[in-house]
């Protein structure tokens, strides 16, 4: 790290907000914001919906509207189920696409995924594709498994980096997995490891910089992260209100100045995540399940 970046990040992570309100707080974000971030990770499921029910193209046009001026960068995570309209629909309004196919324990469902990523890009609506997604993170599948899908999908699609998406020590920990991968797709949450909201950036930056080394070189994009804005804490890790914005304007910040691909996690609030993450699962989202802007 040079010491004119490493200056630069610590001024930034000693932003001092502690004389702020809340209301002064949100008008920054809502700032942040209208000045243009680089990508959003799309939430495509209405209240009362959940992975497995079908998405029609009117939600997902609707909620492409709403985030459209905001972000150069769409990120899905399913090419079956209507999620595969996601990528047409952005494009459509001059989006870039990052699609995932979702891998997990069922290979018939693993195969239609992989169908419909490798169909979609020759659609030519793919603008990086992601093999997966947290796989390893949630043990459905053996590394070597994961490795024969990535090396599958590389045979066929080959205009456009491909990737798989994990946690950022995951990369560091399989370098077998990085080596194959033409991009490095890493999700970075200080949060989900306990970090107070004080010291997340710095420590996201550790995350980011370990990514890189396992990268040796390759692209390095941040796939998630994100702050809760309500729910129960994690060890030094409080979701609140202030602390969500406070993260976002962080994370913005730091990606504009060190020109740093985030991903941010999440668009909208999705209730159905409360059964995988407890309560904080349903409050990542920038906009609340009624498409509100919770700033």
């Amino acid at each position: 790290m040079s010491s004119g970046r490493k200056e630069k990040f610590l001024s930034l992570a000693s932003l001092d907000y502690h004389g702020k309100s809340e209301e002064e707080l949100k008008t920054l974000a809502r700032k942040v914001l209208e000045e243009g971030m680089h990508g959003l990770c799309f939430s495509p499921y209405v209240e009362g919906q959940k992975p497995g029910d079908q998405l029609s193209d009117a939600q997902i046009r609707r909620r492409i509207e709403i985030i459209r001026p905001y972000t150069q960068w769409v990120r899905s995570f399913s090419c079956t189920e209507g999620n595969e309209n996601i990528p047409r629909i952005a494009k459509e309004y001059g989006l870039k696409t990052l699609v995932g196919a979702w891998l997990g324990n069922d290979q018939e469902v693993n195969e239609k995924e992989l169908a419909g990523l490798k169909a979609l890009n020759k659609e030519g609506v793919i603008d990086i594709a992601a093999v997966g997604n947290e796989v390893m993170y949630r043990g459905d599948l053996t590394e070597d498994e994961l490795l024969h899908y990535i090396k599958r999908a590389k045979k066929t699609i080959t205009d456009i980096p491909v990737g798989y998406v994990d946690a950022y020590y995951e990369f560091r920990d399989r370098p077998k997995i990085a080596d194959v991968c033409d991009i490095i797709l890493a999700n970075c949450y200080p949060f989900w490891e306990g970090c107070d909201l004080d010291y997340s950036l710095l420590y996201m930056k550790d995350m980011l910089r370990q990514a890189e080394r396992a990268g040796n070189g390759k692209r390095v994009i941040i796939t998630e992260t994100g702050w809760p804005s309500k729910g129960s804490k994690l060890e030094g890790a409080h979701p609140s209100y202030s602390n969500y914005l406070k993260y976002f304007i962080n994370t913005q910040q730091w990606s504009r100045e060190e020109g740093i691909e985030i991903f941010y996690f999440s668009s909208f609030d999705e209730s159905w995540k409360v059964g995988s993450e407890g309560d904080v699962g349903a409050y990542w989202g920038l906009w609340d399940t009624n498409e509100r802007l919770k700033f």
